[in-house]
């Protein structure tokens, strides 16, 4: 559809209430999460893994961990976004692809490199903040991305992190951030909530 970005902020808001048995095609989901992993990422890590619920099997055991909420089930597929923790450990296969495209040079990949290890080696607090972030850039993209598609999405963060990690075999080094469930809008959702007024939270030095 293609609107502007400010519009695609002014009237998104999260959904409650989704339309069941209406699944999402194939494309469709792939071409959301391929957008979202534009995203921003320190050094371009790209530390983040996407689950996609879709199955009724699926969504009704996220829905279990997520302590009974409905919206899971209804939406046409259901989003894990995961953070993952000591991804600086592939940087240097990671970035090769921006060196073979000519996008950055060999030795700016080599100092990333380096400075990530640096950083992030000994630091599971940086590890994982810089997992949560990367997980919630993707997610807050990822929506947008819907909502320029005609969908509705909400962001979910009330689910039992350890259950979701036990539910669907997560690795030791992948976190569930979000749950970010995208389906079409039923009738009686809330329109966008007001928020502050910028006097309020916003400073200018």
């Amino acid at each position: 559809m293609h609107h502007s970005i400010q519009h695609l902020i002014e009237t998104r808001t999260s959904i409650n209430h989704f339309q069941p048995n209406r699944p999402l095609q194939e494309d469709e989901m792939i071409t959301l999460v391929d957008l979202a992993t534009k995203a921003p990422t320190a050094y371009n890590m790209q530390n983040w893994r996407f689950i996609a619920a879709q199955s009724e099997e699926a969504k009704t055991r996220l829905k279990a961990a997520a302590f009974g909420q409905q919206k899971i089930v209804d939406a046409s597929i259901a989003f894990i976004i995961c953070g993952k923790l000591a991804e600086h450990q592939q940087l240097h296969k990671t970035l090769q692809a921006s060196v073979n495209a000519h996008i950055i040079e060999q030795h700016v990949a080599d100092a990333w490199v380096l400075q990530a290890a640096s950083a992030h080696e000994s630091n599971e607090q940086l590890q994982r903040d810089e997992a949560m972030r990367s997980a919630s850039l993707a997610a807050m993209t990822l929506m947008l991305a819907a909502q320029d598609m005609g969908l509705a999405s909400c962001a979910i963060g009330g689910f039992d992190a350890i259950e979701v990690a036990r539910q669907f075999s997560l690795a030791p080094n992948e976190l569930p951030a979000l749950v970010v469930v995208v389906g079409y809008p039923a009738a009686h959702n809330w329109q966008q909530k007001i928020r502050k007024p910028l006097k309020e939270i916003l400073t200018v030095i």
